[in-house]
């Protein structure tokens, strides 16, 4: 701050005063964190087990989700409902998948169909299932990201693997507060900080990239010009 600023500050005593129950006044009507703790675990899940697994599979082509192995959600983590045959995996993430910096951690509105092919599966759903298991276990943000970060550490979690990635093109899905459908999309899982090495977020480059430094990966996503079941998606740039 200016000195002259402080200055002036300390001669209006008056203002100072308002102005600090102003202050005090904004904090307290500042709006809270929309989702501060982890929600009664059942708002999590879905009631109806096929319910589930149809939601899971429209993340990707029935060509690929037909034949993929699909994951439930239940009090005991996720477990397959459906053996698959592609070496595909799908299932519907939940909201803790997200950093646990992220605001929506723990908003039990989110379900993001992914399908997985067989090098995310292998090494990017390990992720995903520790932190369900921490989930479930009453672990707090903190003791999660505490244990993740440990576990990386020790390389208890295997590498991502090259050509990771996963479809994401589900018409009945809930991806955050703000974006709750967005576009259907395929996304790429690379190791570390590699958000310059395919230009994306640039002018005129189609692909959005996004460094997870808590996962210690990079998301490289690319929009599709239809939905799972062929129909066509919205082109506004949203």
């Amino acid at each position: 701050m200016p000195k002259k600023l402080i200055s002036l500050i300390a001669l209006l005593v008056t203002v100072q005063f308002l102005s600090s129950g102003t202050t005090r006044q904004a904090r307290a009507q500042a709006p809270a964190a929309p989702y501060p703790v982890a929600a009664p675990l059942d708002q999590y899940l879905i009631p109806e087990r096929t319910s589930e697994i149809e939601l899971a599979r429209s993340a990707a082509p029935a060509s690929i989700s037909d034949g993929a192995e699909v994951l439930v959600l239940s009090q005991q983590g996720y477990t397959t409902a459906v053996k698959g045959s592609n070496g595909f995996v799908c299932l519907v993430e939940r909201s803790w998948a997200k950093s646990t910096d992220d605001p929506e951690f723990w908003n039990p509105k989110v379900q993001a169909p992914h399908c997985l092919n067989a090098p995310a599966a292998k090494t990017y759903l390990p992720i995903v299932l520790l932190k369900t298991k921490l989930v479930l276990a009453g672990k707090s943000k903190m003791e999660i990201a505490q244990t993740l970060k440990a576990a990386l550490d020790k390389k208890e979690l295997p590498t991502l693997e090259p050509n990771a990635m996963c479809y994401m093109m589900s018409k009945q899905r809930y991806l955050s507060d703000d974006d709750t459908h967005w576009h259907p999309h395929m996304m790429w899982y690379v190791p570390g900080d590699a958000t310059q090495s395919w230009g994306a977020n640039l002018a005129g480059v189609p692909t959005i990239a996004g460094n997870v430094p808590e996962d210690r990966m990079t998301i490289f996503l690319l929009r599709v010009g239809h939905w799972s079941d062929g129909t066509l998606a919205p082109q506004d740039t949203h």
